[in-house]
Order: C-alpha cells, then sequence, then structure tokens
C-alpha cells in the first residue's frame, strides 16, 4: 500500500505539473493567434473610410468558438464586427482601450464565465481607430478539460498497474519473513533447536537475517547440550559418593556388631566422600557464578608470597612428594583468593599424578608474569591438551584424576578473568606442565 500511495502522489504531482504547463500553453496560444488576426486586420482595412454599417450573417458568440474582428473608431464606437454577444457588437471597455492606446496593444478577458459568454480579447491601435480580436473562453477551457481526461483516464490504470506491482512485490518480499516467523514459531512450541532456517544463495537482508537466526539456533542447541551434560554429569559425579555414604552410614548403623577396623573405614569412607562432594559441590557453585557472568575485581598481587604459600601447604598434603619453587619477586594485577583457588587446583592435579616431585616456579616471560606447575608423571597426550580444560572432561587412564573434570575448567575462566591464558604442555620434569601466563604489573 505504501509503494501505491507513492505512486499515487507521483501521477497527482505529475499531472498538476503538467496541467499548469499545459493551461499557460494554452493561454499563450490563443493570445497569440489574437494578436496576429488584429494585425492583418489592421492591415487590410482603413478605418477613416469605413463608417457604420449593419452586420451581415454575425457569428453568435454565446456559441461559437471561432475568433472575430471588431473595429471601432477613434471614440471606440463599433463600426463593424464579424460577431454579436446578445444581438450587439462585443462591448470594448474604455479601460481596454486607454491601455492599448499606452502600450500599443492589451489584452483583457471580460464576460460571464458562468453564462459562458466570457471572452479574450485584443486591442490594437489602428489608422486613427482601433482593431480588437476576440474569442471565446470556452477553447482553451475545453482543451484544458480534455487535458484533464488523458490525466485521469491514463493515472487510473497507473494506479492499478502500481497496486498490483506492489501486492505482488511486497507478497514475493515478505514471504521469506513469514517463513522465518513461520519457523520461529514451530521452533518455539516443539522445542526443536536442531532445525535451521534456508538460507539460499542471496545475499540481501533476508538472507542474513535467517543466517544470523541459525547461528543463534546453534548457540541455544549448544547450550542446552552443555546444560543437558552438565546436569548429567554432575548427578552422576554426585551418585557415587552418595552411594558410599548412604552405604557406610547403614554399615555403622547395625550398632556394636560391626568390628573396629570395619566402622574406622567406614568413617574413614564417610569423611574422604565428603570432602569430595564439598569440593564438587564448591566447583560447581564457581562454574555458576561464572556463567552468569561475575568478575573478578582485580588488585596488585605478589605472586611469589601467595605461591609460596599454597607450595608450602599442599607439600603437608603429599609428603611422599618432593615439591620444590623457584619464584621471582613479581606483581600482577589479580584476585588473589582465586589465584590461590587456581594454584591449589594445579597442585592438587599434579599431586595425584606425580611419581616423585613437583615444581612450582615464577618467572618472567616476555612481558608476562609465567607460573608453571610441572610434575614427573605420565604428562598429557598431545591431542588432549586441549580438552581437558572442558568441563567433566577426563583424560584416558593414564591421566584420570578421580576427580569430576572441572578444576581445569576453572583454572581457565580464573585465567581468563586475569587477562591471561593457561595451556598444558610438556614440563620440564618429564611429566605435565601447566603454564599460566598473567599480565606482568608495570611498577611505577
Amino acid at each position: 500500500m505504501f509503494g501505491a500511495a507513492v505512486v499515487a502522489l507521483a501521477l497527482v504531482l505529475f499531472g498538476a505539473l503538467v496541467y499548469t504547463l499545459l493551461a499557460r500553453s494554452v493561454t499563450s496560444n490563443q493570445d497569440s493567434q489574437l494578436r496576429d488576426r488584429a494585425r492583418q486586420a489592421a492591415a487590410a482595412t482603413n478605418i477613416p473610410e469605413l463608417s457604420p454599417r449593419p452586420l451581415v450573417a454575425p457569428a453568435d458568440l454565446s456559441s461559437s468558438t471561432e475568433i472575430y474582428i471588431e473595429i471601432l473608431d477613434t471614440g471606440g464606437s463599433p463600426l463593424y464586427a464579424t460577431a454579436v454577444l446578445d444581438g450587439a457588437p462585443p462591448p470594448i471597455t474604455k479601460d481596454l482601450l486607454g491601455q492599448a492606446d499606452r502600450n500599443s496593444g492589451a489584452y483583457a478577458t471580460e464576460g460571464d464565465a458562468g453564462k459562458g459568454t466570457q471572452l479574450r480579447v485584443y486591442a490594437l491601435p489602428a489608422h486613427g481607430g482601433y482593431v480588437v480580436a476576440g474569442q471565446s473562453t470556452r477553447v482553451p477551457a475545453s482543451n484544458l478539460s480534455g487535458v484533464v481526461v488523458f490525466l485521469i483516464i491514463s493515472a487510473v490504470p497507473a494506479l492499478l498497474a502500481a497496486l498490483i506491482a506492489s501486492w505482488l512485490v511486497a507478497g514475493r518480499a515478505l514471504r521469506p519473513l513469514r517463513l522465518v516467523a513461520s519457523t520461529a514459531d514451530d521452533i518455539g512450541s516443539t522445542k526443536d533447536f536442531s532445525r535451521r532456517l534456508a538460507v539460499g544463495r542471496r545475499g540481501d537482508e533476508v538472507a542474513l537475517l535467517s543466517a544470523g537466526f541459525n547461528r543463534m539456533l546453534a548457540a541455544l542447541e549448544g547450550a542446552l547440550d552443555a546444560q543437558r551434560r552438565f546436569v548429567a554429569d554432575a548427578s552422576h559425579e554426585l551418585r557415587t559418593p552418595l552411594a558410599t555414604i548412604q552405604g557406610n552410614a547403614g554399615l555403622l548403623a547395625v550398632g556394636p556388631n560391626v568390628e573396629e577396623k570395619v566402622r574406622r573405614a567406614a568413617a574413614a569412607d564417610i569423611v574422604g566422600e565428603s570432602e569430595r562432594m564439598a569440593r564438587l559441590t564448591d566447583r560447581l557453585l564457581t562454574l555458576a557464578r561464572a556463567d552468569s557472568g561475575l568478575d573478578l575485581q582485580l588488585a596488585p598481587v605478589q605472586l611469589a608470597p601467595v605461591a609460596q604459600e599454597v607450595a608450602r601447604q599442599a607439600a603437608t598434603l603429599h609428603p611422599n612428594l618432593k615439591l620444590t619453587t623457584d619464584l621471582s619477586d613479581l606483581a600482577v594485577s589479580g584476585d588473589e583468593d582465586a589465584l590461590r583457588q587456581l594454584l591449589w587446583i594445579l597442585l592438587d592435579n599434579a599431586g595425584r599424578h606425580a611419581r616423585s616431585k613437583i615444581s612450582v616456579a615464577v618467572h618472567t616471560q616476555g612481558g608476562w608474569a609465567r607460573l608453571i606447575v610441572a610434575d614427573d608423571g605420565p604428562g598429557v597426550a598431545p591431542d588432549e591438551r586441549e580438552r581437558i580444560f572442558e568441563r567433566f572432561y577426563k583424560a584416558d587412564s593414564a591421566r584420570l584424576d578421580g576427580g569430576a573434570g572441572l578444576g581445569l575448567a576453572i583454572a581457565r575462566w580464573i585465567a581468563e578473568q586475569h587477562n591471561g591464558r593457561i595451556i598444558a604442555a610438556d614440563g620440564p620434569d618429564g611429566g605435565a606442565g601447566f603454564f599460566v601466563d598473567l599480565p606482568l604489573l608495570s611498577r611505577s
């Protein structure tokens, strides 16, 4: 409808312009003809020799549209006329004759247009009198009415054609949008986020919209799949310690008949599995906060004291392992608690895989503060060095840690929150090495 309205407005403006130009042209042509006829009559007539005489078969200007000639004496009295109006020669006003004297010719429109007796006249002074040429104004009006009829007749088909074309073009242009809306509604009602829109080969806005919608669906499908895996894996990880706790609690509930050795083992299992559940729950909460958009508050932190303290605490938990440190005095912009958690995750991972030793180092590397935690265990296969940072992912049996596979995912999130990175590679002790690069805080 908007296109048709634009076409209609254009037709109206075009018709008005054409009508205005033609109206001026018709009036100008009539004036030129009247002036030429008056000059011809003046050249062929000797007014002083004329005397008033009766008209011979004069034309009636109430119906005639032909150009007529009227001769007037010096006083403006008619001497001769080829037409009459209401039975007498058409009257010529003194004002018109005065203008003709001053300007060597003058135009005027006189009469009643409502009665159809309006005349366009031209008065020319000649030979001591006046020659007047006139014509009914119905002539240009008739010409213009024909133009108006033509414009209307030609505009109606053009407007209808514009309406049809707009309807067809709009329908074709909106058909892909209706398909997008229909598909989106179906996906919303069926929850089938695996469906995709047909993009086609066109590079227009609809194709871009369809491609963007497909990317959104892919991201949404991936997020839902990750959520399902998260819930399933979390349920699986929690089920094992819960089953162990329930079994041992049931054993202890038997009472004094349980041997002391069995009782202590059951209590130890309950404590161990409870700690495991606590760690798992804490890490799940950390990841949930990360998913909710939590940003760490960064402040200047000295890495060496933090690494030294966490390494000392880790050494007490792994007395059978040799833990060495090589710490440079470096400062970064970070969250101290988060950095402690990152170190604990890496040391806990190394403690489960090391054969005899673990090393912790802090030094500069190309303008970065590099934190290294390495062990002399079996290492990480090259094709798994990226995947081990995924949630709930566990490497092959050589690196099974008995955990839920969340620690390294949290470590990566902490590193990214510090505008840094963490990578797994071969360590300096022959096993796995985890390298954390953090922006070095410049000393002012």
